[in-house]
């Protein structure tokens, strides 16, 4: 099913406009939803996982009405937050069988097949006689995964899941999304642009409450070929170099020096040489065209 949102507004009482006139269609497969911290993300999350009413605007799941009917999107909704609390010394076996009955699943049999499959697709087999509270960062992520599974879900929602998770940890987590992503609907929310590069079939990048862009992964990088140079230079001119070209990011090299990356459609200048694009550079450029946008304005 498509889940398609229409014209979403939310302004909180502190007059921050957190979604601002939001259309977008989400349909089956891995969606990245890219954007810096307090570009509108979780509260976009939490009002299409009915947990906060918007100001107006419409979100259709298939012939879902969720604003109208949250109940019904709560039976095929599965929601991972970024932060979720657990009951203290309760093993991960004993507390998915919690969470099973909450969700309906009566018979004890049917409970112990299904919590079987959520823990070995997780990879928590080994460690569910253990307490989820002692958990790894990691581990309590996937146990998140597992715990939303449990009701079968065809639409998923995992808001910064991989935000301070080590890399070994976020390879086990995002593993464990590309296996539950290919047949279900499921928004990812996050910060960060490797998450999105490695996960994601389709991706939009938001900001302020709105979106900027919405396009694959794919096609946003074909779209700037040719189009990315770079070049090394001393630190004390960076910012002659962040004045005189469309500058998008900078690092640094083996040796200590900085090197830059511009946006142009022909080569800026001498020192130049053209590059390969990435999906971050995509996200610099919406986020700058964005702000020059702004200051035009």
């Amino acid at each position: 099913m498509t889940l398609v949102i229409t014209n979403l507004h939310k302004e909180y009482p502190n007059g921050v406009k957190a979604i601002d006139g939001l259309t977008l269609e989400i349909g089956k497969g891995m969606f990245g939803l890219l954007g810096p911290n307090g570009a509108g993300k979780s509260s976009l999350m939490r009002t299409v996982a009915t947990l906060q009413k918007p100001d107006s605007g419409s979100v259709f799941f298939g012939d879902i009405d969720v604003l109208n009917d949250p109940m019904r999107l709560r039976k095929v909704l599965g929601y991972l937050p970024q932060s979720f609390g657990v009951y203290p010394k309760m093993s991960a076996q004993k507390l998915l069988d919690y969470f099973a009955i909450l969700k309906g699943i009566a018979s004890k049999k049917d409970r112990q097949l299904l919590i079987g499959k959520v823990l070995a697709l997780t990879n928590l087999s080994d460690a569910k006689d253990k307490s989820v509270s002692g958990y790894s960062g990691g581990m309590k992520q996937r146990f998140g995964i597992a715990q939303l599974l449990l009701n079968k879900p065809q639409l998923l929602i995992v808001d910064e899941p991989t935000a301070g998770l080590d890399p070994a940890e976020r390879n086990r987590f995002l593993n464990v999304l590309r296996a539950v992503g290919t047949e279900n609907t499921v928004i990812f929310s996050t910060h960060i642009v490797e998450d999105v590069k490695e996960l994601c079939t389709n991706m939009a990048i938001m900001n302020k409450g709105s979106i900027l862009q919405s396009i694959k992964p794919t096609d946003a990088i074909k779209k700037i070929a040719g189009k990315i140079w770079t070049c090394s230079i001393a630190s004390e001119d960076l910012t002659q170099y962040k004045a005189n070209y469309q500058f998008l990011s900078s690092g640094f090299n083996p040796d200590n020096s900085i090197y830059i990356r511009v946006l142009s459609d022909v080569k800026p200048s001498p020192e130049f040489s053209s590059t390969t694009p990435t999906l971050e550079d995509v996200y610099f450029i919406t986020l700058n065209f964005e702000q020059g946008q702004n200051q035009n304005g």
